[in-house]
């Protein structure tokens, strides 16, 4: 394919990538897949050309590599796409497809020698299922530029109005919001540059800089920039979150670029850089815009997929997986082709392959990876003032309104983080998800809130079993801020964190000590469950915990066990129906980098619990009134202009 390189290059809609040197077995595997049979293994020197030894077969039925077909059918231009491939040597290409339950089809077997294109057809994949290849040496085989190709230049994309956007160039402003990460800042600036391919279509890397340790501090930020070649601008600003930093990319995009697409990436991942330029093309082959997610790949598992696709239910209005999606699943362990057996496939506890075939339909992605046609910020706006959780929730149901779904899209992925692994539903970021869920609820939630208020109440009573008493206190003053209105919102951008911060300096369960180690010895709690229960019967094996546990919180306190805790768990021990029948705790953090010494307190607990159940109250009978005024407020709170008073401020 190297002779046709540069007239396909604009027509490439994924390559065929080799896992870089030195990749541990489980993340290759979310390339290709050598038989065990193989007598001898695949070599490559770079990431887009392989050797196979005569005899040996490789498959690219794998995460990265495979092709996914209905997708495409479903959201692009394209009814059918073309496998092209450099073969030196002589090989047998077998290509399949599969149903949306997994099984697999043969589609058809080529000779392959020299440059080879197999035009496939996209018919048969309405409701899930992908193309792949297998190869197989007849002799010692060397291919080169293996891809998935477009058979022609995108065309223009039709509006929900009417109106037509003409076809794009492959170019992309590439946003990354960096606050006190210079490290991670950095190692991915070097990754949009790593791979020219990808480095081509990059006009713009937009990086607003909000913390104090700053990425231009490394050692080796100087040749990461060099090698951007005059792509990157950094914006110096204060703390604004998470929406302040991405409202600050889009508004330079905006003013300062002419990119047709707009990608936001999270500071802390870790890249697979043609996923930039895969979903570039997934923009531009589209029949009509939309906003292109990315999947997440758990940065500390790095073969696991932590979600297909996610949606928000709009009922209680919280996040919740996609209709047929699927969590936690390791490509190492049950690769993408791995159907199950008859018995895996009838026993709901087994895992297998088989649903990640299915087409699934999301209403948001997150902003760890999600491209933003133009033409959507131009017409819809900025996110809005959130600081930080819910604001991509809110621009992806606002883009919706006007006509631009979401679509998260396979094989288009980042590494980051997993969110079990964060503290973010107990921590200071407790505020924003109890203030930003109220927020754009009552923009785009239901008319009558109880189902909602419901579901926080429940939420409320693990805190308080749990002796998370700094959570309650923020989410009180978070709904407190709330029923405030939305004129407030630009004042207290920067304002906020601080001000949460010192309300949880107040509270022992917020202050984090290196180790248990620091603090008295456990002096024990027989009897104390500490292990989770699973299986059918746990919720049965779980009742006399429970009524045990009420029982023990209509009691005072015993401070006697204030000095010292009564026990030292991790944070997977630490459930309500253990900490609910104690009254002191070392709880250690998410990351385990410290713990935190919670301490029972009665009447504390029942204040913040009643103060609580006011504010609901409160909400409940307000609720019409601030669906009007947030909903009102929302052309103010996007307003380009309005944004650049802040920014100006800076």
């Amino acid at each position: 394919m190297d002779q046709h390189a540069n007239q396909d290059a604009d027509r490439v809609l994924a390559r065929i990538l080799m896992p870089k040197k030195g990749e541990p077995r489980d993340v290759r595997m979310l390339y290709l897949i050598e038989p065990e049979q193989n007598t001898q293994r695949l070599g490559w020197d770079t990431r887009t050309q392989f050797t196979v030894p005569a005899g040996q077969e490789v498959s690219f039925e794998t995460y990265f590599n495979a092709f996914p077909a209905s997708y495409w059918r479903r959201w692009s231009q394209l009814d059918e796409v073309i496998l092209a491939l450099d073969v030196t040597g002589r090989a047998t290409v077998s290509v399949y497809r599969s149903k949306y339950d997994g099984t697999r089809i043969s589609v058809t077997n080529v000779d392959a020698s020299g440059y080879t294109e197999i035009p496939l057809k996209l018919a048969n994949f309405e409701d899930g299922g992908w193309l792949w290849f297998d190869l197989t040496a007849d002799e010692d085989t060397t291919v080169s530029q293996a891809a998935w190709v477009a058979p022609h230049a995108p065309k223009k994309q039709l509006l929900a109005d009417g109106s037509v956007v003409p076809p794009q160039p492959k170019h992309v402003a590439v946003g990354i919001p960096t606050f006190n990460r210079p490290r991670d800042a950095v190692n991915a600036l070097h990754a949009l540059a790593e791979d020219p391919f990808v480095a081509e279509c990059i006009t713009d890397v937009l990086m607003p800089d909000q913390g104090n340790q700053h990425p231009a501090d490394e050692p080796d930020f100087a040749e990461a920039e060099k090698n951007l070649g005059g792509k990157l601008t950094i914006f110096p600003q204060g703390n604004l979150g998470g929406s302040g930093g991405y409202a600050r990319i889009m508004y330079e995009a905006l003013s300062s670029t002419d990119a047709p697409f707009i990608l936001y990436m999270d500071d802390d991942i870790a890249i697979e850089p043609d996923s930039i330029a895969s979903a570039v093309q997934v923009a531009r082959y589209a029949k009509s815009p939309f906003l292109v997610g990315g999947q997440m790949l758990n940065l500390q598992d790095r073969s696991q997929l932590r979600t297909t696709g996610e949606t928000v239910d709009k009922d209680i209005f919280m996040f919740r997986a996609a209709e047929h999606a699927v969590y936690d699943h390791d490509f190492a362990k049950y690769p993408l082709g791995y159907v199950g057996t008859d018995e895996e496939d009838l026993d709901p506890r087994k895992t297998t392959s088989r649903p990640l075939h299915r087409r699934i339909d999301v209403n948001y992605n997150g902003w760890w990876m999600d491209l933003i046609p133009r033409v959507v910020a131009e017409r819809i706006g900025l996110p809005l003032p959130l600081f930080i959780k819910w604001d991509d929730n809110e621009y992806a149901f606002r883009a919706e309104e006007a006509g631009f779904p979401t679509v998260t899209w396979p094989g288009v992925a980042i590494w980051h983080m997993a969110w079990a692994d964060k503290d973010d539903a107990i921590d200071w970021q407790a505020y924003y998800h109890m203030r930003n869920r109220l927020i754009v609820a009552a923009i785009y939630g239901p008319e009558n809130p109880e189902a909602m208020l419901k579901n926080m109440r429940k939420s409320t009573h693990k805190h308080y079993m749990c002796m998370e008493y700094s959570t309650i206190a923020i989410q009180n003053e978070a709904m407190r801020d709330f029923l405030a209105g939305p004129d407030q919102l630009f004042d207290i951008l920067e304002s906020s964190l601080p001000r949460i911060q010192g309300i949880r300096s107040n509270y022992s369960d917020a202050q984090i000590v290196p180790s248990a180690a620091d603090l008295p010895a456990a002096t024990g709690a027989p009897g104390v469950p500490t292990k989770k229960i699973g299986g059918r019967l746990a919720k049965v094996k779980k009742l006399p915990w429970a009524a045990k546990a009420l029982l023990h919180l209509t009691k005072p306190e015993d401070k006697g066990h204030w000095d010292a805790p009564q026990l030292n768990l991790t944070a997977e021990e630490a459930r309500w129906f253990t900490l609910a029948r104690l009254d002191s705790a070392t709880v250690s953090t998410a990351g385990g980098t410290g713990v935190a010494f919670r301490k029972r307190n009665k009447q504390l607990a029942d204040d913040l619990a009643n103060e609580q159940k006011q504010l609901r109250e409160q909400i409940q009978q307000r609720w019409p009134e601030l669906k009007r005024t947030y909903r009102e407020a929302r052309p103010e709170l996007s307003n380009r202009e309005n944004w650049g008073k802040v920014f100006d401020a800076q």
